[in-house]
């Protein structure tokens, strides 16, 4: 097992996050040596820029929060993201097209923002709370199977939060070498080790740095 801190995607994706906002996020990243930090695109050229010279990722989402852009908005938010340098894309599924059993167009819809990332990672947020456990189950296979490195819980805006149960749900239906961020209601030491123990390898957080405070006491 990594050190905790490595786990964690430093996040604010608020809609009125401000440059102190993402001052403070991005110090507080470098400080604590986390994975990453998880902006909104219109912040990835700030986070870059206060993040140089460190091991922290800049990590931005895409078709965020309801994924309900065409693939090709997606698409070019994606290149816009990479030109600007991110490392990582976290992209949220269209739930709907799920929920219809329209298993090609989530699969290409994954396919095509893994192809516009251009071998950088991309994480992919089916969205749990959603879902129902077949859905969960199918959106893990379908995400595999078009090359994303991770499955992804939760937004943390619509319904839900990361659980073990969910946790386990995608873990049972991975192949190659795809894996998963557990995001959304990790608050707590324990929260966070609960989800590593039950399959997560990232987890996302607004929470880190009480969650990594806890585990030095426990």
């Amino acid at each position: 097992m990594k050190p905790l801190n490595k786990y964690i995607d430093h996040t604010n994706l608020k809609p009125a996050a401000t440059r102190s906002d993402i001052e403070k996020l991005c110090a507080e990243a470098r400080e604590w040596d986390f994975a990453s930090v998880c902006v909104n695109p219109a912040n990835i050229a700030l986070a870059k820029e206060l993040l140089a010279g460190s091991d922290v990722m800049t990590c931005t989402v895409i078709g965020f929060p309801l994924g309900q852009n065409t693939t090709a908005v997606k698409v070019a938010e994606t290149e816009d993201a990479y030109a600007l340098g991110c490392d990582e894309f976290d992209m949220v599924i269209n739930v709907g097209k799920l929920k219809d059993g329209d298993a090609d167009y989530v699969r290409g819809e994954i396919a095509a923002v893994v192809a516009a990332a251009k071998g950088k990672t991309v994480k992919v947020i089916i969205e749990t709370g959603l879902l129902t456990d077949e859905e969960k189950a199918l959106a893990t296979r379908l995400s595999c199977e078009a090359g994303a490195h991770f499955v992804k819980t939760c937004t943390g805006v619509s319904v839900g939060a990361a659980t073990v149960a969910d946790v386990r749900i995608m873990k049972a239906n991975l192949s190659g070498s795809t894996v998963i961020k557990a995001s959304a209601g990790i608050r707590t030491y324990e929260d966070a080790k609960a989800l590593v123990e039950a399959g997560a390898s990232r987890l996302g957080t607004s929470a880190g740095i009480s969650i990594i405070e806890s585990a030095a006491k426990a």
